[in-house]
């Protein structure tokens, strides 16, 4: 006990407060000390300790049966009413539309910006699973989940990495009528297209797109005993469908859009003959990626969104499907419906949480000392590698402020 109190007081003489907080006793992953001092603290972002463990909920389970209790008490008071909010009655939220048309952009502009910067700084990920790592060669710490990775002591066998692997956008199936038919049932499922959750949450919030054409109503929908009616003419359904923008290439969407960018971006820097400033394109992109995720939360707070509590499975929609090829947790016991709950922004947007490596010069990450390191997005890893000054909202979570021992220097460490 009288040691620790000497080895306390010496950190506090010789480093910054930060400092002190990242190495107080007891944590030394700094973890403690941050969320003491900064209501803005992010930790690293934990994987579930078993794979039968589900994701945690956005809303508290106590609030979703208050909501419950509430909706089905207001259906027996007022069987028969008129929706009034949208988009629950069919109709868009006006605020929105520029919001989605924007989001649609910047997500087709985020593709091309790292397809370019993958030419600066390489991206190398495993063959056996998910891990992705910035960088010319792979780290040292052995956290991989594949097959036969006992055998290997849970090493890593790294290769050449592409544009999915920074970013992913995971896809859904499509809705023509998110308020008339908000299900896809088991049998509709090899005819219904898919597309990104990302670009299907734009189409739901008024984005039109030639290949995946939606229902537009100009009418609210009523609620009879929870079954959505409407009391539209033909005539005025006809004419909502048919009111579509133009054809146009750009409104198509690639069914392949990262391979088309990567091919683009050769083409061009093949043709260009001037020099590519690396710094404010990794500016750009990081400006391009915060704006998309905002716009995407700013969207997710009208529209629903949901994802299975133990599969990446995500829908877009008021509900979720009723596709039976759920493979997780306890499928046998759903019959293999995917078990949904309300999702979250990384649901929809691969993160793809990477290592951080703070020195360039020696980018060697080691197993024993992975407490120390921090984490970030791909996409902030590969932007901040590129010249990009590091957000503020994710230098708690890179553990900037954390000092690194070095290799020889583990054993000495408390």
């Amino acid at each position: 006990m009288m040691l620790r109190r000497v080895s306390s007081r010496l950190l506090k003489f010789q480093l910054p407060d930060s400092r002190v907080a990242a190495f107080s006793p007891g944590t030394p992953d700094g973890s403690r000390g941050y969320a003491a001092h900064d209501e803005g603290y992010v930790d690293v972002p934990r994987p579930p300790k078993s794979k039968s463990e589900r994701k945690p909920y956005v809303t508290p389970m106590k609030e979703l049966i208050r909501r419950a209790k509430g909706e089905r008490e207001a259906r027996k008071l007022n069987p028969c009413r008129l929706l009034e909010d949208p988009p629950d009655n069919g109709l868009l939220v006006p605020e929105l539309v520029d919001v989605a048309h924007r989001v649609h952009r910047y997500r087709e502009s985020l593709l091309r910006d790292v397809s370019q910067l993958l030419r600066l700084v390489p991206v190398q990920r495993c063959r056996f699973c998910s891990e992705v790592h910035i960088g010319q060669a792979g780290h040292e710490i052995r956290t991989c989940t594949g097959p036969k990775s006992g055998l290997r002591s849970a090493t890593h066998v790294w290769t050449n990495g592409d544009v999915e692997d920074v970013v992913s956008f995971p896809k859904c199936f499509h809705l023509f009528d998110r308020v008339g038919k908000p299900r896809v049932v088991h049998d509709e499922r090899r005819s219904m297209p898919k597309v990104p959750a990302v670009v299907e949450l734009c189409i739901q919030a008024g984005l039109d797109l030639r290949k995946y054409p939606t229902r537009r109503r100009m009418k609210p929908v009523y609620s009879i005993e929870g079954r959505i009616v409407e009391f539209e003419d033909v005539a005025d359904i006809t004419e909502s469908e048919m009111d579509l923008p133009s054809s146009d290439n750009n409104d198509l969407v690639d069914p392949h859009p990262l391979m088309t960018a990567a091919r683009t971006i050769h083409t061009s820097s093949n043709s260009a003959s001037g020099m590519v400033d690396w710094k404010q394109l990794s500016m750009r992109t990081l400006e391009t990626w915060t704006h998309m995720v905002d716009g995407v939360k700013k969207m997710m707070e009208s529209y629903k969104v949901w994802t299975c509590g133990y599969c990446p499975e995500v829908q877009v929609g008021p509900k979720g499907h009723k596709v039976r090829m759920c493979k997780a947790s306890r499928h046998q016991s759903r019959n293999g419906l995917h078990a949904w709950q309300e999702a979250t922004v990384e649901d929809i947007i691969g993160y793809n949480y990477v290592w951080h490596v703070e020195n360039t010069d020696r980018p060697d990450l080691y197993n024993n000392l992975k407490r120390y390191y921090g984490k970030a997005p791909a996409v902030v890893e590969l932007c901040v590698r590129g010249g990009a000054p590091i957000p503020d909202k994710y230098r708690s979570m890179m553990r900037v402020d954390v000092v690194h021992p070095n290799r020889d220097e583990v054993d000495l460490i408390a």
